[in-house]
């Protein structure tokens, strides 16, 4: 079991930035992605970023692509979202994930990811 917790949402106008913290516990060694996920009341929950645990290229959908940057600190088990530039379509609830399932990809696929954090509401408004 990987046990998540993400902080770091608030409320910034737009053109603003935040910065996600995710700290995983648990059987973190049995994570090989990890990814970032966003929903809203009227959306399905949607990716916004990925990052394998080992060496990888981390991947972004179209819809973020250089605003949002994944990192993590495999030594303080932490994935991070910088989140830059944010627009009002970008609020929501921020979830980071773990994805267990050995693949050879690692994209923000939700159905792939077991474990997810309670999550943390990122709100974009002037």
């Amino acid at each position: 079991q990987v046990h998540l917790v993400e902080t770091g949402g608030g409320s910034v106008q737009p053109g603003g930035s935040l910065n996600l913290s995710c700290v995983a516990s648990g059987s973190t060694d049995s994570a090989h992605c990890m990814g970032w996920f966003r929903q809203t009341p009227t959306q399905e929950r949607e990716g916004v970023a990925a990052i394998p645990r080992g060496v990888g290229t981390q991947y972004y959908p179209s819809y973020v692509k250089g605003r949002f940057t994944i990192s993590q600190d495999n030594i303080k088990n932490t994935i991070y979202l910088q989140m830059n530039d944010l627009r009002s379509e970008d609020s929501g609830v921020y979830y980071c994930a773990a994805k267990i399932k050995k693949t050879s990809w690692c994209t923000a696929y939700a159905p792939d990811f077991a474990h997810w954090g309670q999550g943390t509401q990122v709100t974009v408004s002037s």
